[in-house]
């Protein structure tokens, strides 16, 4: 199961910390943040940790 983690502005902003998070080891998952078939780069997206694994992604963000 997935939870989510930050609330993005973009595609681009996602896949890049999509791609500093999994470098670290934790798989993303980067979903459109209100219609999941509305998917666009410019429309915010969500980026998603695996549940109970917060604490991991918070740690990699604290290590910046």
């Amino acid at each position: 199961m997935w939870i989510d983690f930050m609330k993005v502005p973009n595609l681009m902003v996602g896949q890049m910390w999509k791609d500093i998070i999994e470098a670290e080891g934790l798989p993303v998952r980067l979903m459109p943040y209100n219609n999941i078939l509305a998917w666009g780069e410019h429309l915010p997206f969500r980026v998603m940790v695996p549940k109970g694994r917060e604490h991991v992604a918070d740690e990699i963000l604290r290590k910046l």
